[in-house]
């Protein structure tokens, strides 16, 4: 688990980037009701690398990112008329 650790410590942009990423999209579904759906696509993908590390390196967060994971994609269900213009 040491070398996972230390080549995330080489990528020196990527904590930063992960810190913006869910700050903007917590502010997005936090404060602005009408951005709340892009607040939930942009933080999806750092919902899934959450979930990914706690089921391999730490289950007993398991059942937190789980809930909170499953929180996200219901804010996704709930907007999914939104998102249709970009599927289809």
């Amino acid at each position: 688990m040491k070398p996972v650790f230390e080549a995330f410590g080489t990528l020196s942009w990527l904590t930063p980037l992960t810190g913006l990423i869910e700050l903007v999209a917590g502010i997005l579904i936090i404060f602005f009701p009408k951005t709340r759906a892009l607040g939930a696509i942009m933080i999806l993908p750092v919902m899934i690398g959450i979930l990914c590390h706690n089921a391999t390196f730490m289950p007993s967060g398991l059942l937190i990112a789980g809930a909170l994971f499953l929180v996200n994609l219901w804010m996704i269900g709930d907007n999914w008329k939104k998102y249709q213009t970009m599927v289809s």
